[in-house]
């Protein structure tokens, strides 16, 4: 099995999830369930994708859910840092319009996470 990491920090009514790895069939059920057991209730939130090398159609079915799932709570959802590939998925399938595209996090603040951070492997 490949590696693939995801950590989850809150602060300032925003919570960021970190996820290092492929994104796939694999490991998408897992990411969901941590993402699922979140209270998001109006926050935003974002999921840092600059450390993912890779996303299949699995991974672009769970973005759909979650925007839905956040936009139903009042929040917002952003993705930031996506890489070529996975930016490629977004453009090919027209879904690039629904997310809130933006750059990935400063490398100091990825590399130190605030306090609170829960890190796992999925």
């Amino acid at each position: 099995m490949r590696d693939f990491d995801m950590s989850v920090s809150e602060f300032s009514g925003r919570t960021v999830v970190s996820l290092t790895g492929e994104l796939d069939l694999d490991t998408c059920p897992g990411v969901a369930r941590a993402i699922d057991g979140l209270t998001l209730h109006g926050r935003t939130l974002t999921l840092d994708l600059s450390d993912v090398s890779f996303m299949d159609s699995s991974s672009l079915n769970m973005l759909l859910r979650l925007r839905r799932r956040v936009e139903a709570e009042g929040g917002v959802l952003e993705l930031r840092g996506l890489q070529e590939q996975a930016r490629r998925i977004l453009e090919i399938t027209g879904t690039h319009a629904l997310f809130r595209l933006l750059p990935g996090l400063p490398t100091a603040s990825r590399s130190q996470p605030p306090s609170g951070v829960i890190q796992e492997s999925v």
